[in-house]
């Protein structure tokens, strides 16, 4: 078990030191308990998507994790689920939909899968509230270009509504990873709003291109300049510049409960990269109360 306690008591003092009300998580996991087990048991035995020794830092009961995010000054976070399989979608958002009428401060959170009724789950899930919908292309090992997902995706671009996507190549590439086939979606979407995990951890540059070709594109900086991530997939130093000139649309990631360090760490590496408190205040706080309206 990691021990957290001294870093879990600097994080209120991290947004406070920025003048913040509180910081916005857009990149949390919360899931039906038996699907949580599953995918700690994956971490545990460093499957072929991760490959290496990642111990879960929060690893405690869902009503203590939501605590604890509490605690932190979380004011918003989200319960990012992701299907690997046909007919897991539509059971999972009905989970999240209870979650967060249950959890006031989580931003109601829905996902998809290719299959024939995703267009009609992903209606019913925005009818229902859902204001932000997780894909997952390296678990789910689907093309984001599948055809039965074209109808899904125009009405997410339609709607507005961010989908937190996981298509960079990290921690290991799967076999429809990477900008590529990202690129071929927003050449059909262009209105999309796509918040890029992990800031497309090892693609940096790359994604970073697509936000400069489409302005629905954003980034969330989860598990992204901390020393877990840097020792395999180091973020350019020459793309440190384009981080400030997209300041307006970075948002603070964390992946919590399933990191492998104290919640503090990715604070601390969003600080040392000494890109300013303005660049810190939009990423940790103000972006997200823009894009999902949460008042000051």
């Amino acid at each position: 078990m990691i021990a957290t306690e001294h870093s879990d008591a600097q994080v209120a003092g991290f947004w406070q030191g920025l003048g913040l009300p509180g910081l916005i998580d857009v990149h949390t996991h919360f899931m039906p308990q038996r699907v949580l087990a599953k995918v700690w048991a994956y971490f545990d035995r460093a499957g072929p998507l991760t490959r290496r020794p990642w111990p879960i830092a929060y690893r405690i009961e869902e009503d203590k994790r939501v605590a604890r995010l509490r605690e932190f000054g979380v004011r918003r976070f989200t319960a990012l689920l992701y299907p690997h399989k046909p007919d897991m979608a539509a059971w999972l958002n009905a989970w999240g939909a209870d979650f967060a009428a249950r959890t006031p401060d989580c931003l109601h959170t829905a996902t998809f899968f290719p299959e024939p009724d995703a267009a009609a789950y992903v209606e019913r899930a925005i009818t229902d509230g859902a204001r932000l919908f997780k894909a997952h292309l390296q678990v789910g090992a689907y093309d984001p270009n599948d055809p039965l997902l074209d109808p899904v995706w125009g009405v997410l671009a339609e709607a507005g509504i961010p989908v937190v996507t996981h298509c960079g190549s990290g921690p290991m590439p799967g076999r429809h990873t990477g900008p590529e086939p990202v690129a071929q979606l927003l050449a059909r979407h262009p209105s999309l709003r796509m918040i890029v995990a992990h800031m497309g951890l090892p693609e940096y540059g790359d994604f970073l291109d697509l936000a400069e070709r489409y302005e629905g594109v954003h980034l969330d900086t989860t598990m992204a300049f901390t020393a877990f991530t840097e020792a395999d997939a180091p973020f350019p130093k020459d793309q440190l510049p384009r981080l400030l000139d997209f300041a307006d649309r970075i948002l603070l990631g964390s992946d919590f409960p399933n990191i492998p360090y104290p919640y503090y760490e990715a604070l601390d590496a969003l600080a040392r990269l000494d890109l300013g408190d303005a660049w810190l205040r939009a990423v940790c706080h103000d972006n997200a109360a823009r894009m999902f309206a949460v008042e000051a």
